[in-house]
């Protein structure tokens, strides 16, 4: 997809919050020599939160040999204290209990920033000392909480990583190095998280924020006393935890205040944008243009762009900028101009255009058709207005061509076509401007960008136009632009279509402040009756929104998987669930979220989900990873006759089970999963429901149905199996 922000600004030089950074951060590594940050490893816990095989033992110090389960043969099992291993295409931990929430690695920018570009001075000189305290705070022995609150925009997420990169460093001589991780605030309930689930790996720092979150909370007092509590046990393995919290839902009672640090003052936007040309991008020359110098004037270019009101975030924003800058003089005024969100030719042209609402409707109709023909432009610009267009020729020869109109409000003419493509960030800055100083504009915006879709529904335009509202809805954290482009679904009904509208929603899905709003409709939007809408939000579950909040992702799975009708709302949720599954990362929480609610006899969702996940045909690897595993516990493989019982008793899904069934016989037939495992899950299932429709189909047959041999291959052992009697029970005794 297309940016329709493009700032221009190379992916290694951008600001990147985890999990999105780029893949070659190679450019961002610590120097060399710096032995003791390389010992802080960002890359130092498994990804998964989960403990290693050879670490389990240490992690857990109440784990004993007794904990330990038998591996079957060939199979090499140790260290597993409240899991069972599975040895299928490589060791996959499925904990029978509750998974950890995502951890993901701190982005290398992020670290490069808080260690060698943090500034500790404020625009009036005075040391900020929140990372400091937070540092302190995780130095006294027993202490492994601590909590940095203050005002938005204060700085406080890489005062926490700054602080979690010190106590690295403070434990290294002592303890070895220690991993730096962030936790994804992926709960089930975001309105009650349970911190039963937080990650504890031995020898790891975490950064749990929840700023943005913190409003939606129920309990805000209960949660607190969880972290603390959940601390208390990180403390015993030479783990902590740094989170970044909203001072106003913080409890401010004095059991939840001793860890508690709040920012009073913000480092000088300035000194973070010298700091970070000179130390974080490796461009000391480039920081003279944000050091004014008073005996020369020509010093400084950009020195003026920042004043004591600037936020950091102002300051990284302004060196990222000057950074991907080639030098020359061109570049550095046009870094400066989309700083400044290109303020002084917007205001120009708007105060050129007071008297003249048609340039004004020519320009915002050329933002958001820019490099469409310029005669679509003024179309698009009469529909804003509402003209007919039914004027004299008198007034149809009257003022300045249309070429000259659009080069007014700095649009480039080449050909047909006009754009703004020459200066990137323009249009953003015309949006902005219109949404800060002409509110009243827009309802009657959105609402023509909906008949502007409607007319003329072409995947470019709806492209284009979305990138553009989404980056809106993100700056100014406006969900009325995301549930406008929700309702853009009903538009089409093409894949292509209803793709781009998923990939816009999943961006602002995961956006800072955004985001928690945006995966609030999207709970209520898997709910839609319509199938189109419900669609979306399964293919919204294919994304990476599934990647960094998989638990949320699965919720919302599971509400289109109760669809009363198998539609394609149903099949792009089933698709959504195998894709989670077939990933190493993801298989255990899904296998207990799905496992949970399979057993429950009338849910046509979880049967669903549980005959999804083990379909073999694109995927084998959540059914040899689940084979395995109930070869090696019977607990699971009593789990999957449960799963299969209760979908058999569901007419619902009967033809799902044939489906399945049909699909087993053939991965059994090409040794794709092991043939007596198979042949005994199924022979304890149909010595139950040898009456079940798929169950009477497979073993005797339906007229005008032609079965393949591996299908009878399959009929036949079955067969056998059924005439021999009941199957044992885990607990010794026989089947029903």
């Amino acid at each position: 997809m297309t940016d329709a922000f493009d700032d221009g600004i190379p992916d290694w030089v951008r600001p990147q919050r985890p999990g999105r950074q780029p893949a070659d951060t190679s450019q961002l590594a610590e120097p060399a020599g710096s032995s003791e940050e390389d010992a802080v490893r960002p890359n130092g816990a498994d990804v998964s939160g989960q403990t290693s095989t050879a670490d389990a033992k240490d992690a857990d110090p109440v784990a004993s040999e007794g904990d330990v389960q038998a591996s079957p043969p060939g199979l090499n099992v140790s260290g597993n204290h409240n899991a069972f291993v599975v040895a299928a295409l490589g060791s996959v931990f499925l904990s029978t209990g509750k998974q950890p929430l995502t951890v993901i690695d701190l982005s290398e920018f992020e670290l490069r920033a808080a260690s060698q570009g943090w500034v500790s001075k404020d625009a009036d000189d005075l040391p900020v000392t929140a990372a400091d305290e937070a540092a302190k705070i995780l130095s006294v022995p027993g202490s492994a909480l601590a909590v940095i609150s203050g005002l938005p925009e204060y700085g406080k997420r890489t005062a926490g990583i700054r602080a979690l990169w010190r106590t690295a460093r403070s434990r290294l001589a002592r303890d070895g190095s220690m991993g730096l991780k962030e936790i994804e605030p992926d709960w089930e309930d975001p309105a009650e998280p349970d911190c039963s689930v937080l990650p504890d790996v031995a020898n790891t720092g975490y950064l749990l924020d929840v700023e943005n979150e913190m409003a939606g909370w129920v309990n805000p007092d209960r949660v607190a006393g969880a972290l603390a509590v959940h601390a208390e046990k990180l403390a015993k393995i030479g783990s902590c935890l740094v989170v970044i919290a909203d001072e106003r839902v913080w409890p401010q009672g004095a059991a939840h205040t001793a860890a508690l640090v709040r920012v009073k003052n913000r480092p000088s936007a300035q000194l973070v944008a010298r700091t970070h040309l000179e130390y974080v991008y490796d461009l000391p020359g480039r920081a003279d243009l944000v050091t004014a110098d008073r005996t020369d004037p020509e010093a400084g270019t950009a020195a003026r762009l920042l004043t004591a009101e600037s936020t950091p975030a102002d300051g990284a924003r302004l060196a990222a900028l000057l950074a991907a800058a080639d030098g020359s003089p061109e570049s550095i005024e046009t870094a400066v101009s989309r700083f400044q969100e290109w303020s002084a030719d917007v205001s120009a042209v708007f105060t050129a255009t007071t008297q003249m609402p048609e340039d004004r409707a020519l320009l915002i109709a050329a933002v958001f058709l820019s490099g469409e023909d310029a005669l679509a432009i003024q179309e698009g610009a009469r529909a804003l207005l509402g003209d007919q267009g039914h004027d004299s020729v008198r007034e149809i020869l009257t003022g300045p061509d249309l070429s000259d109109r659009l080069t007014s409000v700095k649009a480039k003419v080449s050909g047909r076509q006009a754009s703004f493509d020459h200066r990137p960030g323009y249009t953003r800055a015309v949006l902005l401007h219109l949404w800060h100083q002409r509110p009243d504009i827009h309802t009657p915006l959105l609402r023509w960008l909906d008949r502007l879709v409607a007319d003329r529904a072409r995947t470019k335009r709806l492209e284009k136009i979305s990138d553009l509202l989404v980056e809106l809805a993100i700056a100014e954290n406006d969900i009325r632009v995301v549930e406008t482009i929700k309702n853009w679904i009903g538009v089409s009904s093409d894949e292509g279509h209803l793709r781009l509208i998923a990939s816009v929603l999943s961006r602002t899905a995961q956006a800072d402040r955004l985001g928690p709003a945006v995966r609030a409709k999207l709970l209520d939007w898997a709910q839609d009756g319509r199938e189109s809408v419900a669609r979306v939000v399964a293919m919204v579950c294919q994304s990476d929104f599934a990647h960094h909040y998989p638990r949320q992702a699965l919720v919302r799975i599971q509400h289109i998987l109760g669809r009363a009708e198998r539609d394609n709302a149903v099949t792009e949720a089933e698709a959504a669930l195998r894709a989670m599954a077939s990933t190493e990362r993801h298989l255990p929480t899904v296998w207990r979220m799905v496992n949970s609610r399979a057993v429950k006899r009338g849910s046509t969702a979880g049967s669903r989900a549980f005959l999804a996940i083990l379909d073999p045909q694109t995927d084998p690897y959540a059914l040899q990873v689940t084979l395995a595993s109930a070869a090696a516990d019977p607990v699971v493989a009593d789990a999957l006759v449960t799963g299969w019982s209760t979908a058999l008793e569901n007419r619902a899904v009967d033809p799902e089970c044939r489906t399945l069934i049909d699909r087993w016989a053939h991965a059994r037939a090409d040794g794709v999963v092991p043939r007596e495992q198979v042949t005994e899950i199924l022979g304890r299932v149909i010595s139950r429901y040898l009456t079940a429709a798929p169950v009477s189909a497979l073993l005797i047959g339906e007229p005008g149905v032609a079965y393949d041999a591996a299908v009878i291959e399959l009929r036949a052992d079955l067969r056998q199996i059924s005439q021999a009697g009941p199957w044992p029970a885990a607990d010794g005794s026989r089947e029903p």
